[in-house]
């Protein structure tokens, strides 16, 4: 019997986004861009509410594409909002194509950003190693200074605990409970 965390349920999508995604160490700035965006849109909802609508989402954005999102106007945003695929908050969508233009502002100043973002776990995962949901936390120091950091940076609906969800999806944390097939599975991918 394999034992995961329990937080995917029983729901098909989530239980394979666990098993395959959350937590895997991600180093591609654009990857991480867009993931740092979905998770904005994820504010005040569930992520399963989000993943269930992430190809809609990819589509709507072009891909979260930073060049093409910094250009979108008042029409995109009229037609996002139009969008029933999508979560149609005018506030989400203009933070991020805000968010594009700060992420395309870093570039220019030849900051990747990845190393940016893996800079504040000093370029390793940060392997905790909870034995229950109630010891991992919302938001830690490092969430909260990468939330501050970001938002410096222009970068909005980034928050604490928003940032510290997307460290846990994209690997800068390994907040699989050690209990969990995948905990040490993600570690070993750490080193690889």
């Amino acid at each position: 019997m394999i034992h995961r965390c329990p937080w995917p349920g029983e729901d098909p999508l989530y239980v394979d986004y666990h098993d395959t995604e959350w937590g895997v160490p991600e180093h591609d700035d654009e990857a991480l861009f867009a993931k740092l965006i979905l998770d904005g849109f994820q504010a005040g909802l569930s992520w399963i509410t989000i993943l269930r609508k992430r190809e809609a989402f990819l589509e709507a954005f072009d891909g979260f594409n930073p060049e093409t999102l910094a250009r979108y106007g008042e029409a995109d945003i009229a037609r996002l909002l139009g969008n029933a695929g999508i979560i149609r908050s005018r506030a989400k969508i203009e933070a991020s194509i805000g968010n594009a233009k700060a992420y395309l502002a870093m570039r220019e100043r030849g900051q990747g950003f990845s190393d940016y973002l893996w800079g504040f776990v000093d370029g390793e995962p940060v392997q905790n190693r909870f034995s229950t949901m109630k010891e991992v936390p919302a938001e830690t120091p490092v969430s909260q200074a990468m939330s501050k950091a970001l938002k410096k940076e222009g970068f909005k609906f980034c928050g604490p605990v928003i940032v510290y969800a997307f460290m846990q999806a994209t690997g800068l944390v390994n907040d699989h409970l050690v209990s969990c097939h995948r905990h040490e599975e993600v570690k070993n991918l750490s080193r690889s």
